[in-house]
């Protein structure tokens, strides 16, 4: 096997990326700013950096130079993170650490593929209607977007050097990482403790429901590792999700018993961005009193309470148009793996649970 260099491994997608690519036996240099948690015992080499830094790797040479596979799963966000995703600085940023993690390497490695992560917001699904369902021979939707950016520089450097690429959009990710932007199971879990402390219902706090697709981590993970030795995904995009389709009022009764409290049956609209910050006092005595790790509200979020308020449709009470998106692609290339969303969500919960981010039931 080769020497991968998984960028972003601390994050929700990195995480499961590094274990996959260890159970399959590579050689993983992980970068990222916190030491990696991952479920495998195996050893990897970790790189601290943060990937604002162009020089963050210069020190690194001896370690880059045996890198044949990148999978670029690093991510930046802005504070509130929806309002941040046209802005002209969040894209130039993200173009940036891209650049500083192929530079470097490129330089003193033989490099042979590059993964690279998107999402539904490459067919514009949190600015307008898509069609059903949303399909990568799709013409490039028009609208500020650090995909694009990322893309189009990664297919030039391709191109001169000589290596394959491709390109996986997932649908929501469920996983186990804290302190990251795309988590929405963190805040609900947080969001389940302070209900069950303070006698309040665990209502689902969302708005109008809507038809939503998940991406579990670990399937992610398995099928980046599918591109990255398969001769057939290179110079390819590839949605991912979980092979189904759900919505967070219907899931809401298995994550409340997850969560070991009962589900009310009903809404209580409430936007989690602003409830759970209230509340860091009540979360604070849930730490003590459930032995919980010394994280502050703060660090446990990141800024995925955000991300929860925008995927539960909070303030919403018109039902929106379905973004679903195919995975008929990847499946005729090769990968066929399916997970049923409700189990994934109850597996990232327990591993958060078992991992003392959130009270067990």
């Amino acid at each position: 096997m080769g020497h991968v260099l998984v960028a972003g491994a601390s994050g929700l997608v990195g995480t499961s990326v590094v274990d996959s690519f260890l159970a399959d036996g590579w050689k993983v240099i992980a970068v990222s700013r916190r030491r990696p948690e991952i479920q495998s015992s195996r050893s990897f080499h970790w790189i601290p950096a943060d990937l604002r830094d162009p020089a963050a790797l210069d020190r690194h040479a001896d370690h880059l130079e045996r890198v044949s596979h990148i999978v670029f799963a690093a991510l930046y966000e802005m504070p509130g993170l929806v309002s941040g995703w046209t802005s002209v600085d969040h894209g130039q940023i993200n173009l940036d650490m891209l650049r500083n993690v192929v530079e470097p390497t490129t330089s003193v490695a033989d490099l042979t593929h590059v993964g690279l992560l998107q999402g539904g917001k490459a067919y514009g699904v949190h600015l307008h209607d898509v069609p059903i369902p949303a399909r990568e021979r799709m013409p490039r939707d028009d609208h500020p977007n650090f995909y694009w950016l990322q893309e189009d520089y990664l297919r030039f450097e391709a191109a001169r050097l000589g290596f394959g690429w491709t390109i996986y959009r997932p649908a929501a990710i469920f996983g186990a990482t804290a302190g990251v932007a795309m988590n929405s199971l963190i805040p609900i879990g947080v969001y389940a403790a302070i209900c069950k402390a303070t006698g309040r219902p665990f209502a689902y706090p969302g708005g109008a429901e809507a038809i939503r697709q998940g991406c579990d981590a670990g399937l992610l993970a398995r099928a980046i590792l599918w591109g990255a030795t398969n001769r057939s995904a290179n110079g390819e995009q590839f949605n991912v999700t979980n092979g189904e389709v759900f919505s967070w009022p219907d899931l809401w009764p298995a994550l409340a018993e997850c969560f070991g409290v009962p589900d009310p049956g009903h809404a209580v609209p409430t936007r989690l961005a602003e409830f759970l910050p209230a509340h860091e006092d009540v979360w604070r005595e849930i730490v003590v009193a459930h032995r919980l790790r010394p994280m502050s509200l703060g660090d446990l979020l990141g800024e995925s309470h955000h991300l929860a308020d925008f995927a539960l449709n909070y303030g919403q009470d018109q039902v929106p148009r379905p973004a679903v998106m195919s995975s008929v692609k990847i499946k005729r290339f090769g990968f066929h793996e399916a997970v049923e969303t409700d189990a994934s969500a109850c597996h990232w919960i327990k591993l958060m649970q078992r991992r003392r981010l959130l009270p067990l039931p």
